[in-house]
């Protein structure tokens, strides 16, 4: 059999896996987006039409304001953590709160730069090991702080809220927690990166990423029962419902070992009965955009592969381990999505290789080889019907994205698609590789920015 004909035949079978795979996941993703879409119009004509809309600027939640704990793990924090730290007490609308900030002994320079920031809602708290460990294990330490703080002062937090030593806070934030952590035992904001000029293709890539995921994904996972994982940062727990999950493993609420362990809370939480909520709400009248945490996320190749590696073996191959199969319907179904990171990789990685060897038989074929490069009329209509899911794939990402950052950035994130597949296949490859070594044991932490403007 002659080499091209093995090669067309090779490239064929490629295609035909992955175009089986991406019209399965189409047809995942289109029912999420039916979902998403049927519930907006339906709350527009039912709900929207008999109540005005809440700001989070006017509207009052609580009139008497509790006491909130904020917890900030930070390893190697030293440019960011005082920028981090200053902005939030400038930021903050609320009165009635505390910073505990976690910094290893062996890490002077985020100790100093903790220690710069001169305010009683300050509480630096040193780990007393080596860093890094994992960041779930420097947050069990907060936690240790916060319980000590408690008992010291005769005040329970209502709420604990998780920070990264980058974010920009929202100032309504904390407001929204206290006013609704007695109706849900964890809750989330909508997390928005902030856009990176030096950075359109890598760090852009994210803000198209979380416009989706959380404008519409958490929306459908809250509507189908789902619970909502957190992102880590946004986002509080209820604290009786954190000391009932301390409780259940030796007095850590976090667990130590995950590198995921924020989307492990609120999956875990939600196992145990207990209300989870997603939460959009515009901040001011006339103004665009909701509360949400920003931040800045990383700018580089080899940083956003680190990030993304993290994240897919904490959730798709450890968390799977970790958690299992539990729950209803929409919990099972929610869990596979969040699990099929691996899988699109090796998707992407079969399409992008059929596509390749293709391209070369027809160039040669071109350029008079007596070569018959054809596909089979099977294959011809499954392409077909993944090409019209892929163009409404491509909608869904640029009008989200608009939504969040207007139509330039909803433009942009239509080539940042192929971005995003890159470092999802190498991700994919890194992740496999850690696990399949036993997994992650320290603290693989990105170089982070705070934004200049608000550093003051």
């Amino acid at each position: 059999m002659p080499i091209a004909e093995i090669l067309s035949r090779f490239a064929a079978e490629l295609a035909l896996f992955a175009g089986v795979g991406f019209l399965l996941f189409a047809a995942n993703d289109l029912a999420v987006d039916i979902i998403y879409f049927a519930r907006r119009w339906w709350r527009a004509l039912t709900v929207y039409t008999r109540h005005s809309r809440a700001y989070a600027s006017y509207y009052v939640f609580n009139k008497n304001p509790r006491f909130i704990a904020v917890l900030v793990p930070a390893w190697d924090e030293s440019a960011v953590i005082a920028s981090m730290l200053k902005a939030t007490l400038k930021r903050l609308d609320y009165e009635d709160y505390r910073i505990f900030v976690g910094h290893y002994r062996n890490d002077p320079a985020t100790a100093a730069a903790i220690a710069s920031v001169s305010d009683p809602k300050i509480e630096p708290v040193e780990v007393d090991a080596d860093g890094p460990t994992t960041k779930a294990d420097c947050l069990n330490h907060l936690y240790d702080a916060l319980v000590e703080y408690e008992l010291a002062s005769g005040r329970e937090a209502s709420a604990v809220v998780l920070h990264d030593a980058e974010d920009v806070v929202h100032r309504y934030e904390l407001r929204i927690f206290d006013g609704l952590i007695d109706r849900a035992a964890v809750i989330q904001l909508p997390v928005l990166p902030l856009p990176d000029p030096h950075s359109t293709w890598i760090a852009g890539h994210y803000c198209d990423e979380f416009a989706e995921a959380h404008i519409k994904e958490l929306v459908v996972r809250e509507a189908v029962g789902a619970a909502i994982p957190l992102a880590g940062v946004g986002c509080a727990i209820g604290r009786r419902a954190l000391a009932q999950l301390a409780a259940r493993q030796d007095g850590k609420p976090f667990a130590g070992v995950s590198m995921t362990e924020d989307y492990e809370v609120g999956l875990r939480l939600g196992a145990l009965g207990l209300k989870t909520m997603f939460v959009r709400i515009p901040a001011e009248p006339g103004e665009a955009g909701v509360v949400a945490s920003r931040g800045h996320f990383p700018a580089t190749l080899g940083a956003a592969v680190r990030q993304k590696a993290r994240w897919l073996g904490g959730i798709a191959l450890s968390g799977w381990d970790r958690l299992g199969w539990s729950g209803g319907l929409g919990e099972r179904w929610m869990r596979m999505r969040d699990r099929r990171g691996p899988l699109a990789a090796v998707l992407l990685l079969a399409a992008y290789g059929a596509a390749f060897l293709w391209s070369q038989l027809w160039l040669v074929e071109a350029l008079g080889a007596p070569i018959k490069a054809r596909l089979s009329p099977e294959l011809t209509t499954l392409l077909t019907i993944n090409g019209w899911l892929l163009v409404w794939r491509v909608l869904m990402r640029m009008f989200f994205t608009a939504s969040a950052y207007g139509w330039k950035q909803g433009i942009l994130s239509i080539p940042r698609l192929v971005v995003a597949n890159v470092i999802a296949m190498l991700a994919a490859g890194r992740a496999v590789s850690i696990h399949l070594r036993g997994g992650a044991r320290r603290w693989d932490k990105t170089h982070h920015i705070f934004p200049p403007e608000l550093a003051r």
